[in-house]
C-alpha cells in the first residue's frame, strides 16, 4: 500500500488530476475547496449558498479520509469580500459549535473568476 493516500469525493471532482485531499499517516491536507453544487457542478451566485456548499464539502472530504470535523485543526479562507464574515461565522458556528474546541482560522483576500466568492483549504490530524 502506498504511504500517501489520495482522497476523492464524488460530489467534488477536479478537472485536473488532483485529489480533493491527501493523507499521510494521521495528517490530512486538502486542496482548495469552494462552494460548487455537487449535482449541477455549478457555483451559485449566492454567498450564503457557497458557504453552505463549501463547508459541506469540507465535512465530506474529512469523512472520506476516515475522520470527523473534530479532527480539523486549521482552515484558511480566501474571500472576495471579507466584510461578509458574519455569514461565514454563522456556518462556522454550526460546523464547530463548541467555542472551546474550534480549529484555528485565517482569512485572506481572494481574487476569483466566475461566481466564486469564497474558498478554503484545511489541515486535519486524524486519530487512526
Amino acid at each position: 500500500m502506498a504511504k500517501r493516500q489520495s482522497i476523492y469525493i464524488a460530489g467534488f471532482p477536479h478537472a485536473n488530476p488532483i485529489p480533493a485531499a491527501c493523507r499521510i499517516g494521521p495528517m490530512l491536507y486538502s486542496g482548495v475547496i469552494y462552494g460548487r453544487d455537487p449535482h449541477t457542478q455549478q457555483v451559485p451566485a449566492d454567498f450564503d449558498r457557497q458557504c453552505s456548499l463549501m463547508f459541506m464539502h469540507v465535512r465530506s472530504i474529512v469523512e472520506a479520509a476516515g475522520g470527523t470535523l473534530e479532527d480539523v485543526i486549521k482552515m484558511t479562507l480566501w474571500m472576495q469580500d471579507k466584510s461578509q464574515r458574519e455569514t461565514v461565522n454563522r456556518h462556522w458556528e454550526r460546523l464547530f459549535p463548541d467555542a472551546n474546541a474550534r480549529p484555528a482560522r485565517h482569512a485572506l483576500d481572494g481574487f476569483f473568476t466566475g461566481n466564486t466568492l469564497i474558498q478554503c483549504d484545511f489541515i486535519a490530524v486524524l486519530e487512526k
